[in-house]
């Protein structure tokens, strides 16, 4: 573990992390390891949750500081502007003991090197701790503010689904819960249950799944008993679908595109130990992270870095018997477990990713062999980058026929089988099996 610096504060490094994902649009997945990597496991935990809850609130936490702010600060100061949001989330959201969420929070300003900072944040805090019920019937009367969601988003969310955007918006706001996936080739659900059991951690059987648990209450996973044997996954509900609805057959050659983080690559090659896979992903660190996962399961696969939409850069002419694409989307099924995508994200961004779909979709229809299975899946909840993009390529494609499933989860679209963010306690995933006509 490496030394801190030597002026240090959770709160500074948390708002030097909020100003990358709010004003310069970078995922906070992407540049949360390296920030907390030389810290102690209990400040790099208190950071994480910090800055996940913040912005998992963020259209409450902004509307609430831009009131209590008597002037916008200056573009230079978005550091001083995050800090005030770390604050309220402390003082709204979480259970930080009030001296301590404002005097660290003010700490913080001189790590950040603007001292003089010190008054007005805490002036903004106590002033929202004197002022905190009329404050609270403001929010109330505020869309964005009540639901913490963009306009744009809660208003997509209401336009698709009339009779269940309600949940939806709660379960987006709800902490997720910790789902794994057992790896079969090491043992049972069953088995790992026991195991858990009998170090003192409280889980049961994940419905809908054939290897899924849910713990009860969250947990590091890397002290997980077996997580680096390869004996355990994190995966939720809705994803630990893929690999079988796949209805992969012994040593058939799998595409995974798109592959990365590895999850679904790994699911595939747990149940299926004799495929020939070939996992696919436009990016070289992405990549690595699906080597890493087959790296501590103990399995192999043929790792290619490529684009998906330019296959005759990378396709070495082959067929494939089954093609796996989770495409590129919004995310818009996840945001409980992002909740990044509620400040990264724009409508525009549905109609750009939706081109994208359809781009993939007809470069890899070609490479799946007469009689050969394509499972498409999103983890957006919006129609157009799922059952209205499956459909317009069927039109388009006399050769593709859809393949049905039945099963007892999701709700069933004119094509394919959508599931929605918090019902059956899955993420949003949409999928749908595409069979090529011999």
């Amino acid at each position: 573990m490496g030394k801190k610096p030597r002026l240090f504060n959770t709160r500074a490094v948390s708002a030097t992390l909020l100003v990358k994902v709010i004003n310069q649009k970078r995922s906070l997945t992407a540049i949360l390891p390296q920030a907390v990597a030389p810290l102690s496991e209990q400040d790099s935990a208190f950071i994480q949750t910090l800055c996940y809850t913040t912005l998992r609130w963020f259209p409450k936490l902004d509307y609430l500081t831009q009131s209590l702010l008597s002037k916008p600060l200056r573009t230079q100061d978005n550091d001083i502007y995050c800090l005030l949001l770390l604050g309220l989330c402390q003082l709204i959201e979480l259970t930080t003991p009030v001296h301590a969420a404002l005097s660290e929070t003010v700490s913080a300003t001189q790590v950040l090197k603007k001292s003089w900072a010190k008054g007005l944040i805490n002036g903004v805090l106590r002033n929202y701790l004197r002022n905190e019920d009329s404050l609270k019937k403001k929010i109330a009367n505020h869309e964005e503010a009540n639901t913490a969601h963009p306009k744009w988003l809660l208003q997509t969310i209401q336009q698709y689904w009339p009779n269940h955007w309600q949940q939806i918006i709660t379960a987006n706001n709800t902490h997720p819960p910790l789902s794994l996936r057992i790896n079969s080739l090491q043992g049972t659900k069953e088995h790992y249950l026991r195991e858990l059991e009998s170090h003192h951690i409280e889980a049961q059987i994940l419905p809908y799944t054939h290897q899924g648990i849910t713990l009860i209450k969250p947990y590091s996973v890397a002290a997980l008993p077996g997580f680096h044997q390869g004996k355990v996954s994190v995966q939720d509900g809705a994803g630990q679908q893929a690999a079988v609805l796949l209805n992969i057959q012994p040593k058939q050659r799998i595409l995974d595109a798109c592959a990365a983080p590895g999850g679904k690559t790994c699911h595939i090659l747990e149940l299926n130990p004799t495929a020939d896979l070939v996992a696919l992903d436009i990016d070289q660190s992405r990549l690595n992270r699906i080597q890493e996962n087959l790296t501590r399961l103990q399995l192999k696969a043929q790792l290619i870095l490529g684009d998906a939409t330019d296959t005759k850069l990378w396709w070495d002419g082959i067929l494939f018997d089954r093609i796996l694409l989770d495409a590129p989307c919004t995310s818009s099924g996840v945001i409980r477990r992002h909740p990044d995508i509620k400040v990264l994200r724009r409508k525009e961004d549905i109609h750009r990713l939706a081109i994208l779909q359809e781009c993939i979709l007809n470069a890899l229809w070609p490479l799946l062999a007469p009689g050969g299975l394509l499972l498409y899946c999103t983890c957006s909840i919006f129609p157009p980058e799922n059952d209205e993009q499956i459909l317009k390529f069927l039109t388009s494609h006399s050769d593709a026929k859809i393949s049905p499933f039945t099963v007892t989860w999701g709700i069933s679209q004119e094509v394919g089988q959508q599931l929605l963010t918090g019902i059956e306690n899955f993420d949003g995933f949409y999928y749908a099996r595409l069979e090529k006509c011999k």
